[in-house]
């Protein structure tokens, strides 16, 4: 079923509750303050039912200038507006800021209703009509339905009910295919339940039992009940007004303007990249980093403006900016917001959201307008391309693309798939699911892998390769994880552009060359630690007994244990590997045989020291072969 929220608009007086009572049987000011004073302070929210069966939400916006903040928030995720001019004063201030906001706000489709029919005669009548029509031109709702009603005796009331009803099928319906976010509008809590937040549903669904979190303090809750319309249902759908139980949390902890949404599904960011409309009846020219009021949604923050392709941004004129905030707003891409001057209180422009978690940019960067400009545009493909290329440092999983590019999650799936087969980017196992490269950027990353591990092997001649680790923390992000970082490696292994083993890295094609003298030396030394067994020399013993340069033996025994042809047990103790193997299989046929082994059972069964057998069997505890069981071994 498609969901319709309807929206009031207009100057204070002309008549915008009284309607919606007339339409609905129901008032929505509900403070004494409102009742009192006779004017709308907060939002008010009700239902009416469409003879065609459609319910549609109401929500009835205060008209005053001073409350202006509350009539942006109310006027966020409506479908259709009921601009609302009183007959006996036509076009009044508050008409044209609120029309200005919804245009800046993309809203579509509206009825112009002129209320107070009752209260003049025919004549003017006509002449209101034909100055508010001529005001209307170029706008939105220049070719709207316009509709005479009195509120009081219900005349054109069932008129404007049926042009409610035509235009509804009109409007696009919202998909409940994407993420669940709702911009919260009230807070409070019920005795019995605890906090209820209320607001229009503006993308996917939420249901009973569902974790959402709630933006931008990322408080994780469950959603306890939900009521559509003060009926309770299991489940609510985008387009509709909801109010929803969430669990375990203060109703201090939440105000209007945070967004509650599917739990990790958003960022909040203290700069958005965005396309800023400044409207033609500004008064003066818009200085970079101005400071403003930016309202998104249900929320209102301060920020300055950065110009990013203008000096200045004159009356009409349109240009990319970078507003940085005061405070964190969550947001996504296509979203639109609203700027109004910090003093005096005047709504001057407003846009469309095109990077919601921008780096902080240089004006007039030339790169950077193009990336926005592509962006801008809109191709998703484009999009998500670019998004994978500006955070491959990153490796960003779907999750992270679907909230970086604003893209719907039905169909970045499809897209990736496609990048993935052009060969335009690369998947690679994360552990904890699939992430993604650009193929410049992995290009990139192989080509400066080779320039270090040149260099390395340059100064290093009879070293293996550069250790793994200190690779990792040269070219890699510090954070970026062991099983990603190993498949990122893999595919440099595969394309046959470095060597590995389970500690050092080296270039594909690198081969160790030695000397003559160095041959000699490695020979020597495979003797002398192939002889001892396991009652070996230390390193100092070992290098006399070659008769070398202890500098010019050191460099080989540290190759042959690169290669694996010497194992370092500790610092006064290396064997040959056949030896070290040996050792290895002594002690798991000591456990086989006997269950377990014990120092001295190992000592003697290898006919060494207890020296030689403490440091091996430390080495295999270390290593998960054997494990220590108070003054005993099993194996691991």
């Amino acid at each position: 079923m498609k969901h319709i929220i309807i929206g009031t608009a207009g100057h204070i007086d002309h008549g915008k509750t009284t309607l919606i009572k007339a339409l609905t049987g129901r008032d929505t000011d509900t403070l004494r303050e409102e009742k009192e004073r006779g004017i709308s302070i907060n939002l008010g929210f009700t239902y009416f039912d469409l003879p065609s069966g459609k319910r549609a939400g109401i929500v009835d916006v205060p008209g005053h200038e001073k409350f202006i903040k509350n009539m942006l928030a109310g006027v966020s995720g409506i479908d259709m507006v009921l601009l609302v001019i009183a007959a006996d004063e036509g076009i009044m201030p508050q008409t044209r800021e609120h029309l200005n906001i919804l245009s800046l706000l993309d809203v579509k489709k509206g009825i112009v209703v002129i209320t107070k029919k009752d209260m003049v005669d025919d004549e003017w009548l006509e002449v209101i009509t034909d100055d508010i029509s001529e005001y209307l031109k170029g706008s939105f709702l220049e070719n709207a339905d316009m509709v005479f009603v009195s509120s009081v005796n219900g005349d054109g009331i069932g008129e404007l009910i049926e042009k409610i009803d035509k235009l509804s099928e009109e409007v696009t319906e919202k998909t409940s295919d994407d993420s669940f976010r709702l911009p919260i509008d009230r807070v409070f809590t019920i005795s019995g339940f605890g906090t209820v937040i209320t607001g229009t549903l503006v993308n996917g669904s939420v249901s009973e039992g569902d974790k959402i979190e709630v933006y931008p303090n990322n408080i994780i809750t469950k959603v306890r009940s939900i009521h559509v319309h003060d009926q309770p249902v299991k489940e609510a759908y985008a387009g509709q007004r909801v109010a929803i139980n969430i669990s375990n949390v203060k109703v201090e902890d939440i105000k209007r303007g945070d967004v509650a949404a599917e739990a990790g599904s958003m960022e909040s960011s203290m700069m958005i990249d965005c396309r800023l409309n400044y409207l033609k009846d500004a008064e003066k020219p818009l200085e970079n980093r101005d400071r403003v009021r930016i309202y998104h949604g249900t929320n209102e923050v301060f920020g300055r403006v950065y110009l990013l392709d203008k000096e200045v941004l004159e009356p009409g004129e349109t240009c990319l900016a970078q507003i940085r905030l005061e405070i964190p707003l969550p947001s996504q891409r296509g979203d639109k917001y609203v700027i109004r001057a910090y003093s005096p209180m005047i709504t001057i422009g407003g846009g469309t959201i095109i990077d919601p978690y921008p780096a902080k940019h240089k004006r007039f960067d030339k790169k950077v307008i193009a990336e926005l400009s592509t962006k801008e545009k809109g191709n998703p493909k484009d999009i998500i391309e670019q998004v994978i290329f500006k955070n491959s440092r990153n490796f960003p999983n779907m999750g992270s693309i679907i909230k970086l590019s604003g893209s719907k999650e039905t169909e970045a799936g499809g897209i990736l798939a496609e990048l993935l087969e052009e060969g335009k980017i690369l998947s690679f196992n994360a552990g904890e699911g699939i992430c993604y490269a650009h193929t410049k950027f992995i290009n990139a990353l192989s080509a400066e892998i080779t320039v270090q591990l040149n260099e390395f092997h340059r100064t290093n001649p009879l070293k293996y390769g550069m250790a793994k680790e200190e690779v990792k923390s040269r070219i890699f992000e510090s954070n970026i994880r062991q099983k990603l970082f190993d498949d990122v490696l893999a595919y440099f292994q595969d394309k046959k552009l470095i060597k590995a083993n389970q500690k050092y890295l080296s270039l594909y094609n690198h081969d160790i060359t030695l000397t003559p003298l160095q041959q000699e030396i490695k020979a020597k030394l495979e003797d002398i630690y192939k002889s001892a067994g396991i009652n070996v020399p230390n390193f100092q013993e070992a290098t006399d007994k070659t008769g070398k340069d202890s500098n010019t033996v050191k460099k080989v025994f540290e190759l042959m244990i690169d290669t694996g042809e010497l194992i370092k047990i500790n610092e006064e103790m290396t064997i040959a590997s056949d030896i070290y193997l040996k050792a290895i299989d002594c002690v798991r046929n000591i456990v086989k045989n006997e269950g377990e082994v014990t120092l001295a059972q190992y000592r003697d069964a290898l006919n060494t020291s207890r020296k030689y057998a403490v440091a091996l069997l430390e080495y295999f505890d270390q290593h998960k072969i054997t494990k220590r069981i108070g003054d005993k071994r099993v194996l691991y």
